[in-house]
């Protein structure tokens, strides 16, 4: 008898798709930060997979026959989701790490807050330049290059068959090294401003012995990074939006040589 006309090839090829879309969706930035409670991440990962099951899923004959498949199937998942939302950490992280750059020199080193998306403490600089590129990078839509890297796995990489290849560690080592070159790009410019703050005191304090520079430095030092800051956020826009453009090229590259 059956009941509700359900196929059970159907069955399992939604099931493929919805392991797809939620393990992926959950280990992405934004979409899987701690800020969202989990039965809203569940119930968009169910209404998203309804919406997409027709033109995008998986054929039935790849679901596993028995617990060891599927349990390697959901491994596969796992690393598929943490390559592709790693590629996007590595633009937060190049950018927090320039904001913490920028802290030490301005002086906010001691200052830190607590992180409440990664539960991280960080220099309060470093807090702030991450919330503004969250912003700037949610307005040019990069949401949505998530979205459409995980529709490209669909075509490229079957259930499961994502794998830790020697082209893929190159590939995310050498994505990986964007960090530390984006970091300095983004403090370069307040930490030479401030350095020539230093500077500019310490010659005062040399031709002028009786003025309290340490009293004075500080405040001209916070100043000064301030301002420079406020112009840095035009120069973060620029870099945003030229990572955000290269995202389809780095998710394919990172998806091909997985699978």
């Amino acid at each position: 008898m059956d009941l509700f006309n359900l196929d059970p090839q159907n069955i399992l090829s939604f099931f493929l798709t919805f392991f797809r879309i939620s393990i992926v969706l959950f280990l992405l930035p934004f979409f899987g930060g701690q800020g969202l409670p989990r039965t809203v991440k569940a119930a968009f990962c169910l209404v998203l997979t309804l919406g997409l099951w027709p033109s995008l899923s998986f054929d039935p004959s790849y679901f596993p026959g028995h617990s060891l498949g599927i349990l390697l199937m959901i491994l596969g998942e796992l690393l598929l989701g943490l390559c592709i939302g790693l590629i996007v950490n590595f633009l937060f992280a190049a950018i927090q790490t320039g904001g913490q750059l920028i802290g030490f020199q301005m002086g906010f080193a001691i200052v830190n807050v607590v992180d409440p998306i990664t539960g991280v403490s960080e220099a309060v600089t470093a807090h702030f330049m991450y919330m503004v590129s969250l912003l700037i990078f949610l307005s040019l839509n990069g949401h949505l290059y998530l979205l459409s890297g995980m529709a490209q796995s669909f075509e490229l990489v079957p259930p499961g068959g994502f794998l830790v290849t020697p082209v893929l560690m190159d590939k995310m080592i050498s994505f990986s090294a964007m960090i530390f070159l984006l970091a300095v790009k983004i403090a370069a410019p307040v930490t030479a401003t401030v350095i020539l703050v230093d500077i500019a005191l310490a010659l005062v304090a040399r031709a002028t012995p009786q003025m309290n520079v340490l009293f004075v430095g500080m405040p001209v030092r916070i100043m000064v990074g301030f301002v420079f800051l406020a112009m840095l956020f035009k120069l973060m826009t620029v870099y945003i939006t030229d990572y955000v453009a290269d995202l389809d090229s780095m998710f394919l590259q990172v998806i091909k040589a997985g699978s």
